[in-house]
């Protein structure tokens, strides 16, 4: 199956079309330094054709949930070293995704200073998951221009931290309503001056951080996550069609490693205006860079995507977290492990490193 062939993305030799997600696991320390039980972590799943780490902050203001890992201390970068090491090891490729979680934090988890965000705008009907439990989100700090100066050149010095660690490429984590979509969604960017306003103008943050990321470490180097049609963590887009036409059609200018594009759950209601149609379709259709599409798929669905022709690569997430010899087991046809949600963050081994493999012979 063309799933399990091998494949090219920039300069690197893949085993085959998959890719396991970037998944949050929440076992890094206080500190965001990541423990020898992440290095089997990802070292059992170094068969996927690429690797895209767990969602890593860039910097202490980038921080909105506990334990969480960052690139941005030197002792972070040498444990992340481990991780890269043994993958390589393995004969897998491991890109970071680089992650600045914006509004999406408290202050409890950011040494008592609110989350910072394009405006003042906090997140209604919903919580967020802190050291101290459940609680409600706060109204961010509206970022000044000195911020946002900064929050591009924490990005660029974590993609070159990122690569100082081994990693192979970074990825720039552009969904799931985190700080580059909430500059892009009308619902979170209230700003009058050069960020915000206009298509053109909401899109500028997440292409001069692309711009940055490229000229760090090279742009066949780099990559990005999109949810065209994700409305996770309060985001509403008032012309989503056209606003990610704008982006593509601007990260079509660079020659990147791939663009992932996060499909939106087929069960969840959309906001009136959003189409109803499959994003990779849509909009995948539409980039000159290499199509990772995402979310929601299994065996069947994956390889009919990649026969339709518009995705080189299917990213899977909790399939491989459940599953860490994932790409044999679809080989074989094999049973698949049913993923622990109770696991899914914090704690130990437990639902972490001690899935099943299959049994040599089965």
């Amino acid at each position: 199956m063309k799933l399990l062939e091998p494949t090219q993305i920039g300069e690197y030799r893949l085993k085959n079309h998959m890719v396991m997600a970037a998944m949050t696991r929440s076992r890094a320390t206080e500190e965001g330094i990541i423990q020898d039980i992440t290095v089997t972590y990802y070292a059992q799943r170094a068969s996927a054709g690429l690797i895209l780490s767990e969602a890593t902050n860039i910097s202490k203001d980038a921080i909105g949930s506990p334990f969480t890992p960052g690139l941005y201390s030197d002792r972070q970068v040498e444990a992340w070293k481990k991780v890269t090491q043994a993958v390589h090891e393995k004969g897998g490729v491991i890109f970071a995704q680089l992650w600045h979680t914006g509004r999406v934090g408290h202050s409890l988890d950011r040494s008592n200073k609110l989350p910072l965000a394009p405006s003042a705008v906090a997140i209604e009907g919903a919580q967020h998951f802190t050291s101290e439990g459940m609680k409600d989100y706060e109204t961010p700090r509206a970022m000044n221009k000195e911020d946002i100066k900064q929050t591009i050149l924490d990005y660029r010095q974590a993609a070159v931290h990122a690569m100082e660690a081994g990693f192979d490429g970074v990825e720039l984590h552009s969904a799931n309503g985190y700080l580059p979509q909430q500059f892009l969604s009308d619902s979170s960017n209230l700003r009058t001056d050069e960020y915000g306003g206009s298509i053109e103008n909401r899109s500028r943050f997440i292409l001069e951080v692309m711009h940055e990321l490229t000229d760090a470490v090279g742009s066949e180097k780099v990559g990005i996550k999109i949810s065209p049609l994700g409305t996770q963590n309060g985001i509403r887009v008032d012309d989503p069609v056209a606003t990610y036409n704008y982006l593509i059609s601007e990260l079509n200018k660079m020659d990147l490693a791939f663009v992932e594009i996060a499909r939106a759950n087929p069960k969840s209601s959309l906001p009136s205006g959003y189409p109803r149609q499959d994003e990779i379709e849509l909009f995948g259709k539409l980039s000159k860079n290499t199509v990772v599409a995402n979310s929601g798929y299994d065996r069947e669905s994956a390889e009919a995507e990649l026969e339709k022709g518009t995705a080189s690569l299917i990213s899977f997430a909790r399939l491989f977290l459940a599953n860490p010899d994932l790409p044999q087991r679809f080989s074989q046809g094999a049973e698949l492990n049913e993923p622990d949600r109770d696991t899914f963050y914090g704690g130990d081994e437990k639902g972490y490193t001690d899935y099943p493999f299959l049994k040599e012979g089965s």
